[in-house]
């Protein structure tokens, strides 16, 4: 893999059509629609709203607003309860470092879950033990883990099937940081890239492994239906793909998400 696959970027779209730019414009627009209704009732003789009213008018005026977008459920829910959250957490007090602190740490975790639609999400032992009941035992392989978060399930693999390769690729610099440092530590035969799995070549790989979102499931049957080779597997852990009827559905021991397969 070369140097530039190991540390490109996100493939770019309009920052405007971002779900979160959107939420947070639709924020605004809520506050000052709160406050334009409060100065209005106010000229009409009626008592100024106090800061909860406001806030309880800003998140309702918000959610409206994103569910007039037809934005998903997600957002109407953090859209109405965030002013009130705000509310509630500037009454403790807190030190302003403590908010920098927790925006750094939130911002090295996601990263660019604001544009890709993709948050973190780790996967668990259930789903490792699945994906290796999959994989072709008569020879070595070459497996990716798209958007490898901590690197459980790449580490967990490479133990399984030391003659194999495994690989993750990971966009947020810190839970990739902290996979290489578990490989390194681990000493084990698998290698953590940071970069966007869109920019690389799927024809590379005998199995590719996903747990990602709904939003990614369409581009990411695209690229594996222009590149995989024949014979190769396309896993996808809890997200079904629209309209594409796996070949592999399995359910992990001890209950949780489906696992869906598909040979190209």
């Amino acid at each position: 893999m070369s140097e530039h696959q190991n540390h490109v970027g996100a493939r770019r779209r309009p920052l405007r059509q971002a779900p979160a730019i959107q939420a947070l414009l639709l924020f605004v627009l809520g506050l000052i629609g709160a406050n334009l209704i409060d100065v209005l009732c106010q000229r009409m003789g009626l008592s100024a709203f106090s800061p909860l009213e406001i806030s309880l008018l800003h998140g309702v005026l918000a959610a409206l607003a994103a569910r007039l977008r037809r934005m998903a459920v997600w957002w109407w829910v953090i859209l109405l309860v965030f002013p009130l959250a705000a509310l509630g957490v500037g009454r403790l007090h807190l030190p302003s470092w403590l908010f920098l602190a927790v925006f750094l740490f939130m911002l090295l975790l996601f990263w660019s879950t604001f544009r890709s639609q993709v948050p973190f999400y780790p996967s668990g032992q259930a789903a490792w033990d699945a994906v290796a009941g999959l994989l072709p035992a008569d020879r070595a392989i070459r497996f990716l883990d798209i958007g490898s978060g901590l690197g459980g399930a790449v580490l967990d693999l490479a133990r399984r099937r030391p003659e194999s390769e495994f690989i993750g690729i990971e966009i947020a610099p810190l839970p990739w940081l902290v996979s290489r440092l578990r490989a390194a530590l681990g000493r084990h035969r698998c290698r953590f890239v940071r970069g966007d799995y869109l920019l690389l070549d799927f024809a590379d790989y005998d199995v590719i492994f996903a747990y990602l979102s709904p939003a990614a499931m369409v581009a990411l049957w695209r690229k594996a239906r222009a590149e995989m080779r024949p014979g190769s597997l396309l896993l996808s852990y809890e997200f079904h793909i629209p309209g594409a009827t796996p070949d592999v559905v399995i359910q992990p021991e001890g209950g949780g998400p489906v696992l869906h397969g598909w040979r190209m």
